[in-house]
């Protein structure tokens, strides 16, 4: 598999450790199943990873899944934004939801320049440059 590549957590307790291996020190756990991570290096069966917020750390694969999910606009977090869920992949299309940063969604398809997502059981479409969990450009088949 190519890398850089985007992933999401399968459990709610996750730990990520500083080295590629059980005996390294736990340095995060997460506690959300579902958020993306980006794999950036790869050693036997552990995949370095990077998540919304810039942090690194080593994760055992088996606890990785390939479902793919994103983050509405982490960058955002704590200003008074807000984003809109579309009912179809356009600006002035009408709102299905309206996202805070930070929130958490499954990705069903992207074609390049918007992703159609659920989030919290509302689906529409959201700009991709909106998105931490896909990269610029990139399509996702359903």
């Amino acid at each position: 598999m190519p890398l850089p590549r985007f992933v999401s957590l399968k459990s709610g307790r996750v730990n990520s450790r500083v080295g590629p291996g059980i005996g390294y020190a736990v340095d995060w756990m997460y506690l959300k199943s579902g958020l993306p991570m980006e794999i950036i290096q790869e050693y036997d069966n552990w995949r370095k990873v990077r998540d919304s917020d810039g942090s690194e750390g080593w994760i055992n694969q088996s606890l990785l899944s390939g479902k793919r999910t994103a983050i509405a606009a982490p960058w955002q977090r704590g200003k008074d934004a807000q984003l809109a869920l579309r009912t179809q992949p356009d600006d002035s299309a009408s709102t299905v939801a309206i996202l805070e940063p930070g929130v958490v969604g499954t990705i069903k398809v992207c074609n390049g320049e918007w992703c159609e997502m659920t989030f919290s059981g509302h689906t529409g479409w959201i700009n991709q440059a909106q998105i931490w969990g896909a990269y610029p450009g990139e399509a996702i088949k359903d």
